[in-house]
């Protein structure tokens, strides 16, 4: 039974990861095979497995209009010049990619994750990385490997009040918990900018250069950033909230970072040889009058919405009501249910925000809609990879609703593994934390489905609640990379539709590195 619980995260594996297909047949294959043993081994009713079905498809349609607007960004910015403009800008302040890694993938996508999440940050920070002249393979990569260590608090803290909401709701408790995480971090986290350093030169450097030379030039620097962004969320959680360390931890480190690249902190003092640096790369600076300013505007303007929408009570309770295409109680079922609020979503603010652009920089809006026919027809087979794949991630959840009581199937892999595993299981909770995200795409569901049982795991092995739920919430931000339908997302986005697998077998490594770093950094406080 083991074996066929565990076939949701086995089969993506095998198909996309070895067989290298692409997502759209790998994931169709995995989908109609979870959905078989839902019915025939786990007696899932066939009315659950068809509302689980459902409920899959219409999840979909937030994700798809995420997409839409991430795409229309890149689109209408690269129609304006702004990516021209903002190319520029990052040239003037740094043309070395190892630097440029830093600020736009880890610092800036964290910024876009707090005040997000939704997978949003991979999606707004690849494109980004392609215009400064990273290979689409390298930008997705490394934008999704970026999004890891940000994504434990989430959205103003959305993984630990909802994802810990089975567990505990009072506030004291979870800003203990997102103390708990700040510090696991300061010995696993800060290694976080080190190990982009690493994935840029080791996998997407220079044939033939020395690899080692190259990571280490920008290593100190790099070592730093990660040193500030982890103790200035320390200083967040313990001093602010857990609700805020997502967003003023990359706004304030951002600032810091700029600083030290202007002064050369820890930095060469002189701009090195290709591919690092991008200075000798041909520019176009036809949109060079364009203010700066002028050109972030729309990026800065997804920000502002998203943070007002996220903290102001009353602009939150109108968006989330106003226009909601939820459907609750799928077929009957009271605990299967699909969320699109709309007005909320990410999709919706990033298309006003492309408005604006159009209006800002060009003061036009002719552009729109040919440019939005363009985005929704190269967005076909990812419509299908991803409907498939959340179908998949919908019976595997749903499975408790069964004809023979049995637990669902990622409570009964949880179960199985604790019975033989629970003297170590801190190396274990990190892992489960990430197995979760792999499967459901999120670090807030992941916690949902395994908080309790960490809790009880932690309580029976005698050992830190606290620390245990912790390395729970960081490893499901690991889980981020891995994640198959973040993976179809953002390839869409650079035009990687069907390299799903090559780029599962890059972010594996990092992901699973970042979990042991966690087990071990954990198993220190717990013997401390």
């Amino acid at each position: 039974m083991i074996l066929v619980a565990l076939s949701a995260v086995i089969l993506p594996f095998v198909l996309l990861g070895i067989f290298n297909m692409p997502a759209t047949k790998g994931m169709s294959i995995s989908a109609l095979i979870v959905l078989i043993e839902g019915y025939f081994i786990w007696k899932m009713p066939l009315n659950v497995v068809l509302a689980s079905v459902f409920q899959g498809v219409h999840k979909t349609l937030p994700i798809l209009w995420i997409l839409f607007g991430a795409l229309m960004m890149l689109n209408t910015l690269q129609h304006t010049g702004a990516i021209d403009r903002i190319n520029l800008g990052f040239h003037n302040l740094s043309a070395d990619m190892r630097v440029q890694v830093i600020l736009v993938a880890y610092l800036f996508g964290a910024l876009i994750e707090g005040v997000s999440g939704f997978g949003t940050p991979a999606m707004v920070t690849a494109p980004l990385m392609i215009a400064l002249g990273f290979s689409p393979m390298a930008a997705v990569t490394l934008a999704l490997v970026a999004d890891s260590t940000p994504a434990a608090f989430g959205a103003v803290g959305t993984p630990l009040t909802v994802g810990l909401s089975n567990v505990s709701t009072k506030t004291e408790f979870l800003n203990l918990i997102g103390q708990k995480i700040t510090q696991i971090d300061l010995f696993a986290g800060t290694f976080m900018p080190l190990m982009l350093l690493f994935l840029l030169t080791f996998f997407f450097g220079k044939k033939g250069g020395n690899k080692f030379q190259d990571w280490l030039k920008t290593a100190p620097w790099t070592f730093m950033i990660g040193l500030i962004y982890s103790f200035t969320a320390i200083a967040m959680s313990t001093f602010v909230g857990y609700e805020f360390v997502s967003i003023l931890t990359p706004f304030i480190t951002i600032i810091i970072a700029i600083l030290t690249v202007k002064f050369r902190i820890l930095l060469p003092k002189s701009t090195f040889e290709q591919p690092w640096t991008t200075s000798t790369k041909e520019i176009n600076t036809e949109n060079k009058s364009m203010p700066l300013l002028v050109a972030w505007s729309p990026y800065i303007l997804v920000i502002l919405m998203l943070l007002a929408s996220r903290v102001f009570m009353p602009l939150k309770q109108f968006l989330t009501t106003a226009i909601n295409f939820s459907w609750k109680g799928i077929l009957g079922f009271s605990t299967i249910n699909s969320d699109w609020e709309f007005l909320y979503s990410p999709g919706t603010l990033l298309t006003i925000a492309v408005l604006f652009g159009m209006f800002i920089q060009v003061k036009s809006f002719k552009s729109f809609f040919p440019t939005a026919k363009k985005v929704v027809f190269n967005m076909k087979s990812t419509a299908i990879a991803l409907s498939v794949t959340l179908i998949m991630v919908q019976i595997f959840t749903n499975s408790g609703l069964n004809a023979t009581k049995m637990a669902s199937m990622p409570v009964f892999i949880a179960t199985v593994v604790s019975k033989y595993l629970s003297s170590v299981w801190i190396f274990i909770a990190p892992f489960l934390g990430e197995l979760g995200a792999f499967v459901t795409g999120s670090a807030t569901v992941s916690t949902l489905t395994f908080g309790q049982i960490q809790s009880d795991i932690a309580v029976h092995a005698n050992a830190s609640r606290e620390i245990v739920l912790a390395a729970q919430l960081i490893g499901a931000a690991a889980g981020n990379m891995i994640c198959v339908h973040n993976i179809v997302s953002v390839s869409s986005v650079v035009g990687l539709t069907g390299q799903e697998g090559n780029i599962l077998r890059k972010t594996a490594l990092p992901a699973l590195v970042y979990g042991l770093l966690v087990g071990i950094a954990g198993f220190v406080f717990l013997s401390l």
